[in-house]
């Protein structure tokens, strides 16, 4: 999962006049400093399934875990494409931006250590890495399953002034 530069397109039609497009910059730095999202999938059934989570950004991925027995984890066994969104809750200030992607298993153990590392650093939340996984003494399976999303679209809606802009990344 490596980062790349998006391809840009503003959308003036969901955008005031004298709005322009975000720069990638400000919104990776929203990826990388923003501690929670929603994560959206979906159930075997259609249904949606929404819950919030940290996260952390590393190498052009938001990266979460969860239970191997949590809703979230059993939609993604069956349908690995899933949405996270974070931002501001305020009408008038703030960005929001929507990552859609597809949830893929890291069960690298380096990368897993680097992942562990920023979420101590970032949350203060300690994990053990074993096994292709974390391990957290407070999970019932004590088991954590780690997942990347690499982002295929990103959309950013910025306020004040409004506007809309797509980033896409790969071919």
């Amino acid at each position: 999962m490596s980062q790349t530069e998006p391809t840009v397109e503003f959308n003036e039609d969901f955008s005031e006049p004298k709005a322009g497009a975000r720069p990638w910059a400000e919104v990776a730095e929203l990826l990388t400093s923003s501690e929670m999202f929603w994560l959206s999938t979906v159930r075997a059934d259609g249904r949606p399934h929404v819950a919030p989570l940290p996260t952390v950004w590393l190498d052009g991925a938001l990266h979460f875990c969860t239970g191997s027995l949590e809703q979230k984890a059993v939609n993604l066994r069956s349908n690995a494409h899933c949405v996270l969104s974070t931002g501001s809750n305020h009408f008038r200030e703030g960005l929001d931006v929507v990552v859609e992607g597809s949830a893929v298993r890291v069960t690298d153990r380096a990368r897993l250590e680097r992942l562990a590392a920023l979420w101590k650093s970032k949350l203060d939340w300690d994990f053990d890495v074993a096994d292709g996984a974390f391990h957290d003494p407070q999970s019932p399976s004590g088991d954590v399953l780690v997942f990347g999303v690499a982002p295929v679209k990103v959309l950013a809606f910025g306020k004040s002034p409004y506007s809309q802009t797509r980033y896409r990344f790969g071919a």
